[in-house]
């Protein structure tokens, strides 16, 4: 016969299961907001313990280091995200602008929105000392996201609804202005400098917008069409 623990729903499990449960989440939390405030290299794994609520040997119950740390960060915040709009890829049937709209720009929003946007700013000002940090940013971050954004460029081109333009250079025009605005956020903007004039949901939008009118084939005046 089942024992009684085994009959207790999952919603009314222990209230020390469920925060067992949500530990890892909590010291990624925690790990992220320190690193982005502190720095990555003046983090201690205790300090990242302590604001988690759990003790350091806990932390390296689920984290073997504070590298590790990072490395989760890096792939539950950002790659996760990336993978997901590979397979919305490979799934969509409509035209290549709108796809694009249903990617970027709630990718972007979110990120935005979220902690997870401080991750560019420890990549631009620390990475250099940790070339193994480097190394797994590139693999898990900088390599799949240019290969979503460069597959969705050539299925535009391909299809006939995009120009023939330099895949590589469209890319990095999509992306540095966004990775511009996240490091806005964590630099100036945290020091009361915001930049005037942009809000950052419209700017997003707008900036989408913009790459697509240069990118869609435009349909010839109605004159060279009667001819």
């Amino acid at each position: 016969m089942p024992s009684s623990e085994a009959l207790v729903p999952a919603a009314h499990a222990p209230a020390r299961q469920r925060r067992k449960d949500a530990r890892p989440a909590e010291l990624l939390d925690a790990a992220l907001a320190l690193f982005v405030e502190n720095g990555f290299a003046l983090t201690r794994a205790e300090e990242v313990a302590a604001r988690a609520g759990v003790s350091k040997g806990t932390l390296y119950l689920y984290y073997a280091s504070k590298e590790e740390l990072l490395k989760a960060v890096i792939r539950e915040r950002l790659s996760a995200e990336i993978e997901a709009g590979a397979e919305q890829l490979e799934r969509y049937a409509g035209p290549t602008a709108e796809l694009m709209r249903q990617v970027l720009i709630p990718w972007w929003q979110r990120l935005l929105d979220s902690p997870t946007s401080g991750v560019f700013k420890l990549v631009i000002t620390e990475v250099r000392n940790f070339p193994d940090i480097a190394e797994f940013y590139a693999r898990e971050v900088i390599e799949p996201g240019t290969r979503l954004i460069a597959r969705i460029l050539e299925r535009g081109i391909a299809r006939g609804e995009f120009r023939a333009v330099d895949v590589p250079t469209a890319v990095h025009s999509l992306v540095l202005p966004m990775i511009m605005l996240c490091l806005h956020k964590h630099t100036l903007s945290a020091c009361g400098c915001a930049p005037r004039g942009i809000e950052p949901a419209r700017f997003i939008r707008d900036h989408v917008e913009l790459m697509l009118q240069g990118l869609l084939v435009q349909p010839p005046p109605a004159a060279e069409r009667r001819r």
